[in-house]
């Protein structure tokens, strides 16, 4: 196979394939163009004579999608799950004994997205599970955080199957959890959402989480609709009493003959 045989209208097919044929979704197939473009464009750079045939492929556009809403975790919930994190599971699984600090101002570096390194803190009761865990694996420099049964790290399957298992065991005491799809992406997400519910700017949250730039995080201002009622508390009339509005009979009778 030769560059000129990887033209738009391949590309443009193997995206429809992935979609009708192989029922991926519309996310799926953006990533692989992501991936389609990455290397047109190292061909393009490296042979200048291609460079009208790799245009064409560059030019195909990403798929719109509807976004779906951020699926997070109440305080009660994070507590009952004594789960505490910001990280992707690719960072997570790639921690290393000594990327872990355990003393003043306790924290975790990680290499993350786009290569960039990042520290995150570790709040106290963290740092308390932490701590023994570390010991018991003999607090070697270079091995796994997290191993796996064989010593190496643990595979993002595997996180996914220990998050799944502690939330079953979490939901006995809290039920609500019982009726979330629960994932090692919604302990991301709910890490922002507490920082964000705390006062924490979105700038804040996107150095936290490693995000690209800071409006990636203004989807966590939509998902909560407590933070839009303490923006709409702020802007309250003069004379007018606090609280959520609540409508008499005659109202909900004229809506519901709509």
């Amino acid at each position: 196979m030769t560059i000129s045989d990887i033209d738009a209208d391949l590309v443009g097919n193997f995206l429809e394939h992935l979609e009708t044929e192989r029922g991926n979704s519309a996310q799926s197939r953006n990533v692989r163009l992501a991936a389609i473009r990455s290397f047109i464009r190292y061909v393009a750079v490296n042979e200048p004579q291609v460079l009208h045939h790799c245009q064409k492929i560059l030019q195909l556009p990403a798929k719109r999608h509807k976004r779906g809403t951020v699926n997070w975790l109440t305080e009660d919930e994070v507590e009952a799950l004594a789960a505490q994190t910001g990280l992707r599971v690719s960072e997570l699984v790639g921690l290393r004994i000594r990327d872990v600090e355990l003393g003043r101002g306790a924290h975790v570096r990680c290499h993350g997205k786009g290569r960039k390194d990042r520290a995150t803190p570790l709040r106290s009761d963290t740092v308390m599970v932490i701590e023994p865990w570390i010991n018991e694996q003999g607090n070697v420099a270079n091995a796994p955080l997290f191993p796996s049964n064989r010593g190496g790290p643990l595979s993002r399957d595997a996180v996914e199957r220990i998050v799944a298992k502690h939330c079953r065991t979490a939901s006995e005491t809290c039920p609500s959890l019982g009726e979330k799809k629960v994932t090692p992406h919604s302990l991301r997400h709910s890490a922002a959402m507490a920082l964000l519910n705390e006062g924490i700017t979105c700038t804040v949250i996107a150095l936290w989480l490693g995000h690209e730039s800071a409006e990636t995080t203004q989807v966590y201002l939509h998902a909560d609709l407590r933070i839009k009622e303490k923006a709409m508390e702020k802007t309250r009339p003069v004379g007018v009493a606090p609280g959520r509005f609540t409508p008499d009979n005659t109202l909900l009778g004229f809506l519901k003959s709509l």
